[in-house]
């Protein structure tokens, strides 16, 4: 199958979660014998354009478009005389729909992917090549927004009105998208609800496979625990922030010889608090022995970070936030845990108690195996695909 794929920004090299899902889906299109060709927008930063090249894993029908999204000030001005969210504003970016148009010209595919809401923009042209347009809503961003208004008061208001506002765009597109696709049961319910259009949306898990292997060097500390993230997110600054200021001392009162190590978030060295830059391979920061902790409060989708621990032998200790959509058991892939105290005790039993850590990602390599092999996803993702070339959804 030929599928045109336009994505929010490069899938390589793979450095957050929305990268990273959409790297492994494409690895498994092109696996399982289908023909994606991927429009990115990269930051016209020759390092990042160099990085998104050097990193494209030999894939050649990759059209890289050096753009970038515009300042958030900016698309709030002009989202407030205008109708388009602010998030979708950010990324109407004309120079992606120009190449978009210019491969619908000259080439012929089956179906048309957005990867995200804000990808929907550059397919304007693509209903006159009577191409169907699949979207993947790795979250539901009016639910992000709607949840980050509580954690920030003084930009409640702002953050509430554009929940509103994308609430209301999300059901629109999803009505108007030849189909959905979400990466957990509740985001496909939510989507559901806000679209009064459940048939055109449809589940299916992020891809993920179910052995990697660990860093090559330990790091230190005993045990040593693990931050990783985007700072760009702004639920992962947060959430870093909390951790060291709230979480670290009481973890340290318990565990006098652990280390944090932080990759990539907003927090300053200190004691026993290790700041490292986001890493070119995710597979730093997953060392045999560490844990990965993942302390966020605002959350949609799935945290590709926890599959990736599971995969790679790490063990993680997650808010109940961050570990909505795995459909995983507190005590049984990972230990859960909100308040401070919580996420001491729970660092404290992996340390103490022998044998829980390989329980922990034995039952995780389980369900990545059960539910988020990348040839089974690829397989059912190209099913959605197929039930809109000639059904009555085509629009």
């Amino acid at each position: 199958m030929r599928i045109l794929w336009v994505v929010t920004k490069a899938p390589w090299p793979p450095v957050d979660g929305g990268r990273l899902v959409a790297a492994v889906t494409l690895a498994a299109l092109r696996a399982g014998g289908h023909e994606p060709t991927v429009v990115a927008p990269v930051h016209p930063r020759e390092s990042d354009l160099a990085a998104a090249t050097a990193r494209r894993e030999g894939w050649d029908r990759l059209v890289l478009v050096p753009t970038a999204p515009a300042p958030l000030a900016w698309a709030a001005l002009r989202g407030s005389i205008g109708r388009l969210p602010v998030s979708v504003r950010r990324h109407a970016l004309p120079k992606v729909r120009h190449a978009v148009a210019e491969l619908l010209e000259r080439e012929c595919f089956d179906v048309a992917h957005a990867e995200q809401l804000q990808a929907l923009g550059p397919l304007a042209e693509a209903g006159q090549h009577h191409l169907p347009i699949v979207l993947r809503a790795q979250n539901v961003e009016s639910d992000l927004w709607r949840s980050a208004s509580r954690t920030a008061p003084v930009l409640g208001l702002f953050l509430r009105r554009e929940a509103k506002r994308l609430a209301a765009w999300e059901g629109d597109r999803v009505r108007r998208a030849a189909a959905t696709i979400t990466l957990t049961a509740r985001d496909a319910a939510r989507l559901a609800e806000l679209s009064g259009a459940p048939d055109r949306v449809h589940h299916v898990p992020a891809p993920f496979p179910s052995l990697l292997p660990p860093a090559e060097s330990p790091l230190p500390g005993s045990p040593a625990v693990v931050l990783i993230g985007s700072e760009g997110w702004r639920p992962n600054r947060e959430g870093a922030l909390w951790f060291v200021d709230r979480v670290w001392p009481r973890v340290r009162a318990a565990l006098p010889q652990a280390v944090l190590h932080d990759f990539g978030l907003p927090v300053r060295a200190g004691a026993a608090v290790c700041a490292r830059p986001a890493p070119n391979d995710s597979r730093e920061a997953f060392a045999a022995g560490a844990v990965l902790v993942v302390p966020l409060r605002v959350a949609s989708g799935v945290r590709m970070k926890i599959l990736e621990a599971w995969a790679r032998g790490v063990p993680v200790v997650t808010t109940p936030e961050a570990a909505q959509g795995l459909e995983a058991t507190d005590g049984r892939e990972l230990l859960l845990a909100r308040e401070p105290e919580e996420f001491a005790l729970a660092l404290r039993r992996l340390h103490e108690e022998p044998g829980l850590a390989a329980a922990l990602v034995a039952a995780g390599r389980d369900r990545l195996t059960a539910r988020h092999g990348p040839g089974a996803v690829a397989a059912r993702l190209v099913e959605v695909y197929a039930s809109v070339l000639s059904g009555p959804n085509v629009r």
